[in-house]
């Protein structure tokens, strides 16, 4: 298996997304690249943290490849905002890519240089290696599972989408 620390906003919907994609054996949530140990929700929330809202997706190689969980995170966020997915607003919501080898980093450097080719848009996701990751709080993990109404940002629906075009 290997591993990916990804942000993009609220981090309930990446988590939402990201675990059902084909080949994902775990997404959890959590707080990266922060100034202090295991921050609590509220820390990161009025910024005493300076982490990510973040998910850990780890994966079987053999059935989806870095390149194409990226391309996946690119459907579900906007690229081109700091500090912001949807309404949310803050440090905590900025879309970044955690590495925690070289092999990683250049998948994500080359797929970060492509898609910046294709448009004159500045894209602010960071590429940089994962300095800390610490779960969130239980309450957090598997959020829209146990909050079905809960805000999401993300369009859970374009994954359904794409597996009932898959079927056809």
């Amino acid at each position: 298996m290997k591993r990916i620390v990804l942000a993009g906003g609220c981090f309930w919907g990446v988590q939402a997304y990201f675990r059902d994609l084909k080949g994902v054996s775990l997404s959890e949530v959590g707080y990266a690249n922060g100034n202090i140990e295991s921050p609590t929700y509220q820390q990161v929330c009025n910024g005493q943290a300076t982490h990510a809202e973040a998910t850990l997706v780890e994966y079987d190689e053999a059935v989806v490849d870095l390149s194409t969980i990226l391309e996946h995170l690119f459907r579900i966020i906007n690229p081109y905002t700091i500090n912001r997915q949807g309404n949310d607003v803050g440090q905590q919501y900025r879309t970044g890519i955690y590495y925690e080898n070289e092999s990683d980093f250049k998948v994500a450097r080359a797929f970060l240089d492509q898609k910046q080719a294709q448009t004159d848009r500045k894209i602010t996701v960071e590429l940089v290696p994962l300095e800390n990751y610490y779960r969130a709080e239980e309450y957090h993990q598997d959020y829209l599972v146990k909050n079905p109404n809960g805000y999401c940002h993300v369009n859970l629906g374009l994954l359904k989408a794409e597996e009932k075009n898959e079927k056809r």
